[in-house]
């Protein structure tokens, strides 16, 4: 018999292979299942809203035709042209007519006033879906007389019933019934502008219908046999263009709403990648002890002649199982989530969400947990090719030269692919999705060298005259297996998240409230008409209220820009400007000054015309970077059936939230004069008593004009900022979770190393009182640095988004993040201390032979 080659290797044994990773694991497997849960919630996160978004495109499909409520609707600001009613009444089998504007109602019995959104209203519409109302008939009894349906809110605002009246303008209707929905209607914007419904026929006795009024004005038409509407459009559609009327098809609103829900589904997806990406840190620096420990069993293994390949694929194995374990919890988790979002969304949906399972989802979710797994493992793992069986007797191993180990860049560049690919598909573009990347990197890399800071400082600040728990306790956050890092970048970014909502919140709100209580403008009134001028004037003295500024108002829109009209844009593809620009109604002032509330940043402002010559305006800066406009561009403006050529003099920064009659385009003087146009005004109210008294005379002696009250718009956004945020705070909470799971997973984890220090101290002498104080010191330090890293990284944040988003003094409230902070801290010793019950309530040799 020959003898055996010894340095032919032994093929690899699948089957092996599978018996070593199971009999490795009998005595870890609840550890390593603790090192996966990190990402447990990151893939329920993912789950719940990729069913979520399967299920509402699914819903959007079905619902469609609700949420335009016909085959057909055309719209446009103005009445259509005569030469175009042939046209829009050959539309159609059944057809329907509505006329929408904001306006002023007023309640007799509560003496009450609001700002609604009113739709006379005449035909069968909707023909899809109803007019959800309580009573169920007064959705259709209200168009047979003189009868109107209320928007839930206003209902319970001003505590009115079904019988009692409102009037609108000149003409008091019957409150027919409770308006509780209409097609594509969302719980907010029934909030914020609240319908309510009157018979077309009684529209022109309100006096409402005058020279100057913004209406919108609505075709909707059914057919009963089967039309391809979408292609009897495309054969209109230039000249529907040309008369300034839009349409709008199920088709369209079907495009149109599963895009804007899928721009939704693209950012939760996001959301639930960070907080998958904070699992994964936890996995990394969790697999990364657990090899430290098994050097020992691994050295063993390659003394007995098991190569390093055949090492590193039983680790591997374990980790590909224990991953997909977690993955189909975390599957099974997000499935029971999923159902909770069209509640947490309910207010944001125009359709009725379905809650069925979606395989697709769940398969998704696993796959990505079990790649994300491995891949975020793999940075530990391929140590172990470095484990030699001299390691039996060293009982460590140095760490790799990063630069020297090209197999550790290439786990690197993997999962940086990922990231940009998977950030990709949400974002559909690669520009966004390594922006996305870069950023996440640059959060991550900002609060590791913040922790690595930190712990340096421990180090430097330790000083041999403190107590020697305070010592212990402090030192602990530098020592071998310390946990610094990985719960100030895990806890950290997700402090991060939640308190800068607050932050951002309470600023908002704050910014309004100081609005409304100082001196400056806090009510405007619009749709002035130029003979209500002076008396209104009148009797705004009357009631000892100053006039702050009083601003001409005209309408208007774009006929061309550099020469070419909206069909000529459309079809030069080499034209960056936007065709919306064409669509888009303006209403522009005219003056020889700028305001408070404006900056001209670019060009030289002009605040009188030269007759002869182009007209110079000004535009505002977001307004022209969206629609690539720039100085020296050549409008021309249709003022109303009259072309006014002009060109782009200047260009101006608009604090928008400030209360001003702001506007993106501003004409000089001497051009608009002689338009027909309206006025706004603004006034400051010193209360809400003199408010409501005010509003109240002025709908009764102009019922043509609206007031916005900057009290009820604080209501109205406090409200809307309080559902924003619980949405936001649902979306933190599986970062919040992840974060927590990772803590309690990366505390459990140094538990085993920390044994070992603590059956040392019991061994010299010290108490159990000593050995708790110590672990106490260690857990609140690092639960009071990584809250206050996050607190200072949303301070940060917030400073920057209320300086260059929302362009607001910044002030934060601290309140709620000293909570945070104390929470955190709490939570974090509370698990610390919880790892020391085992040292503290058995004698050290026990555990010594436990642990062996």
């Amino acid at each position: 018999m020959s003898e055996p080659n010894q340095l032919e290797k032994p093929p690899l044994k699948l089957g092996w292979l599978f018996e070593m990773a199971w009999r490795d694991s009998r005595k870890n497997r609840s550890r390593l299942f603790l090192f996966i849960s990190s990402i447990i919630f990151g893939i329920a996160a993912i789950v719940a809203i990729y069913s979520f978004g399967y299920n509402v495109k699914k819903d959007v499909d079905n619902q469609a035709a609700t949420l335009i409520g016909a085959d057909l609707s055309i719209s446009a600001s103005k009445p259509a042209d005569e030469s175009m009613m042939p046209l829009l009444n050959s539309l159609g089998d059944r057809r329907s007519q509505e006329r929408s504007f904001a306006s002023m109602i007023y309640f007799p019995k509560g003496d009450g006033t609001r700002l609604v959104q009113v739709r006379a209203l005449q035909g069968e519409f909707p023909y899809y879906g109803t007019l959800e109302t309580t009573p169920t008939a007064a959705g259709t009894d209200f168009k047979n007389g003189k009868k109107a349906l209320v928007d839930q809110t206003l209902m319970l605002q001003f505590n009115a019933q079904v019988g009692d009246s409102i009037k609108v303008g000149n003409s008091t209707f019957l409150i027919a019934g409770i308006l509780n929905k209409a097609p594509g209607q969302t719980g907010i914007a029934s909030g914020i502008a609240p319908i309510v419904y009157i018979p077309l026929q009684y529209l022109d006795q309100t006096g409402l219908m005058q020279k100057g009024s913004r209406i919108n004005y609505n075709y909707y038409y059914k057919y009963d046999h089967d039309v391809n509407v979408t292609k009897l459009v495309k054969g209109m559609e230039t000249r529907l263009e040309k008369a300034n009327l839009n349409y709008d098809t199920i088709d369209t609103r079907k495009e149109n709403t599963g895009r804007s829900f899928e721009d939704l589904t693209r950012f939760l997806s996001l959301v639930g990648f960070i907080a998958l990406l904070l699992g994964c840190v936890g996995v990394a620096s969790a697999i990364h002890i657990y090899i430290r420990e098994k050097i020992a069993s691994i050295a063993i293994m390659r003394c007995l002649g098991v190569r390093s390949t055949q090492a590193f694929l039983i680790y591997l194995i374990q980790i590909i199982s224990i991953g997909l374990i977690g993955s189909v919890i975390g599957a099974a988790l997000g499935s029971g989530i999923e159902h909770l979002l069209p509640l947490v969304f309910k207010d944001f949906l125009p359709i009725s969400v379905s809650t069925a399972i979606s395989w697709m989802a769940i398969g998704q979710g696993i796959l990505l947990g079990v790649v994300i797994s491995v891949l975020f493992a793999l940075l530990p793992l391929i140590a172990i090719r470095n484990i030699s069986p001299l390691n039996t007797l060293r009982m460590s191993y140095e760490n790799i030269n990063l630069l020297r180990d090209p197999l550790r860049w290439l786990v690197y560049t993997l999962i940086v692919g990922f990231i940009v690919v998977f950030s990709y598909f949400q974002l559909s573009s690669w520009q966004a999705s390594i922006f996305f990347t870069i950023g996440i990197l640059v959060a991550f890399l900002i609060l590791t060298l913040i922790a690595k800071l930190l712990m340096r400082l421990a180090k430097l600040v330790l000083s041999n005259s403190w107590s020697y728990l305070w010592r212990q306790g402090f030192a602990n956050l530098y020592r071998p297996n310390n946990q610094t890092i990985i719960l100030i970048v895990s806890i950290g970014l997700s402090t991060t998240f939640i308190c800068t909502l607050f932050f951002i919140q309470s600023m908002l709100v704050k910014q309004v409230s100081i609005s409304a209580t100082t001196n400056s403008a806090n009510m405007i009134l619009f749709d002035i008409q130029t003979s209500q001028k002076k008396q209104l004037e009148a009797l705004t003295a009357h009631y000892h209220l100053p006039v702050i500024q009083q601003v001409p108002v005209v309408t208007m829109r774009i006929n061309k820009v550099n020469g070419k009209n909206a069909t000529q844009v459309k079809k030069d593809t080499t034209i960056q400007l936007s065709p919306h620009v064409f669509s888009y109604e303006y209403r522009a002032t005219y003056r020889d000054t700028i305001i408070p509330t404006e900056k001209v940043i670019d060009g030289t402002w002009k605040g009188t015309a030269v007759s002869g010559t182009e007209v110079p305006i000004s535009i505002e800066d977001r307004y022209a970077k969206k629609n690539h406009l720039k100085l020296g561009d050549h409008i021309e403006f249709n003022v109303q059936g009259s072309p006014v050529q002009t060109v782009i003099a200047s260009i101006r920064t608009v604090n928008w939230t400030k209360m001003q009659t702001n506007f993106l385009v501003v004409f000089p003087k001497g051009v608009l004069e002689d338009a027909p146009q309206f006025y706004a005004m603004l006034t400051h109210v010193p209360s809400k008593q003199v408010s409501a008294k005010y509003q109240q005379a002025v709908v009764k002696q102009f019922p043509n004009v609206s007031l916005i009250d900057l009290g009820q718009v604080l209501s109205v956004l406090d409200e809307l900022l309080d559902k924003l945020g619980d949405i936001i705070k649902f979306m933190s909470a599986f970062s919040i979770i992840t974060g927590i799971v990772v803590l309690i997973a990366s505390v459990r984890i140094s538990k085993y190393q920390r044994i070992q220090e603590s059956v040392l101290l019991r061994t010299m002498g010290a108490s159990r009182r000593q050995i708790l104080t110590i672990t106490a010191l260690e857990y609140l330090f690092l639960g009071a640095l990584s809250a206050l890293t996050g607190t200072l990284i949303a301070f940060t944040g917030s400073w920057l988004l209320a300086k260059f988003s929302f362009d607001i003094p910044f002030s934060a409230d601290v309140t709620p993040a000293a909570g945070i902070f104390l929470a955190i801290t709490l939570l974090t010793i509370t698990i610390g201390l919880l790892n020391s019950r085992g040292v503290l309530n058995k004698p050290p040799l026990e555990i010594l032979r436990g642990d062996s």
